[in-house]
């Protein structure tokens, strides 16, 4: 999925990242919440989502606000995460300037021989982060381009739905 984020000032930013869960609180993905996105979220927790499936001509667009998930799912998701994975994530401090790539390679080995085969702990400074949608958006690809729009907004705990020109 699109992930955008903005920093306090609303200088936005968006990339890919998995959607790992989808709960009745919302979309979890995972991540160092030291890098950019992590950093933004925190300063200003709201998001936006998009799911884009060309060959059917669909979309669906999510903002919402956002939350970091407990520790105990972060440690359960890290847990699962293939080996390697999981030492990358401890080594690898994510959107920061490095000197070179050798710099990372050199960290892994030194983190393998103190963890072995057993792999490194969660670092503190990763996990999830759950999007509380307050919008969600259906599009449908139309006929000279008059596309089918269906948003539902969070009102309470109830969902108001709206049809919306295309």
């Amino acid at each position: 999925m699109t992930l955008a984020t903005a920093t306090r000032d609303g200088k936005p930013s968006a990339r890919i990242v998995l959607l790992k869960g989808v709960d009745k609180d919302g979309f979890v993905f995972f991540t160092n919440y030291e890098s950019r996105k992590g950093r933004e979220l925190v300063e200003n927790a709201r998001a936006a989502l998009v799911f884009y499936w060309e060959p059917l001509g669909r979309q669906i667009r999510i903002t919402g606000r956002v939350t970091k998930v407990t520790p105990k799912e972060s440690d359960e998701y890290f847990a699962s995460r293939p080996l390697g994975s999981r030492y990358s994530a401890a080594v690898s401090n994510q959107s920061r300037v490095i000197a070179s790539h050798a710099v990372l390679e050199r960290k892994l080995i030194q983190l393998k021989k103190k963890y072995l085969d057993v792999g490194p702990p969660r670092p503190i400074h990763w996990g999830g982060f759950r999007v509380r949608p307050d919008e969600i958006e259906f599009w449908q690809a139309g006929e000279f381009r008059l596309h089918t729009r269906i948003r539902y907004r969070r009102r309470g705990t109830r969902w108001i739905m709206d049809r919306l020109s295309p």
